[in-house]
């Protein structure tokens, strides 16, 4: 089936439709920008080499507490689908398997988190403004080169009110879960 998309842009189940079809595989690395179909860059080591280690730091502090999704779609909205670094969403009491026929949303998000080596201007602009407007109300990035964690929240149409940069040895805490602390040294290895 040939996708016609209005306007030529997308939506996230014309995007969709396309792994269905064929068109692209389930493992491109591509995301849905605004309607348009956007190549993502390669994972260098250090990236991976962090997204793995913050990995088994959510897990073992935040174990049972939530689900985290590493490098998995995030729907933003009908034209809007991205590949967070690091998703910590919220469990489904009602329904544990939710998550097998339904993508996230900003309202499953407890905390987002992108790792930033060369992609530190796209994380805290574009990002964060395409974040904030979905309502994503904790959004870390994790600044490799200026060794700082910039932590984003109160989410607002314009933005983040609140942008706050944490340096070593400052705690932080998620938003979800107030009684989990980590050391900025943590989260920046």
């Amino acid at each position: 089936m040939a996708i016609t998309p209005q306007h030529g842009l997308l939506t996230v189940d014309d995007f969709h439709q396309l792994v269905i079809d064929g068109v692209l595989d389930e493992d491109d690395r591509v995301e849905l920008i605004e309607g348009k179909i956007v190549g993502m860059p390669p994972i260098g080591p250090r990236h991976q080499y962090n997204v793995n280690r913050l990995t088994e730091l959510f897990l073992f502090r935040l174990v049972g507490r939530m689900t985290l999704s590493v490098q998995n779609a995030v729907t933003f909205g009908r034209r809007l689908e991205r590949y967070p670094d690091l998703t910590l969403i919220r469990r489904h009491p009602s329904d544990e398997r939710y998550f097998e026929a339904n993508l996230p949303t900003p309202a499953d998000v407890l905390l987002l988190v992108e790792v930033a080596d060369s992609s530190l201007s796209t994380d805290l602009v574009e990002k964060a403004a395409q974040y904030a407007a979905s309502g994503v109300t904790d959004y870390w990035v994790v600044d490799l080169p200026g060794d700082r964690v910039v932590i984003h929240r109160e989410p607002t149409a314009d933005g983040y009110a609140s942008v706050q940069a944490v340096t070593r040895g400052e705690p932080i805490s998620p938003l979800a879960f107030p009684d989990v602390s980590f050391t900025a040294d943590e989260i920046l290895g």
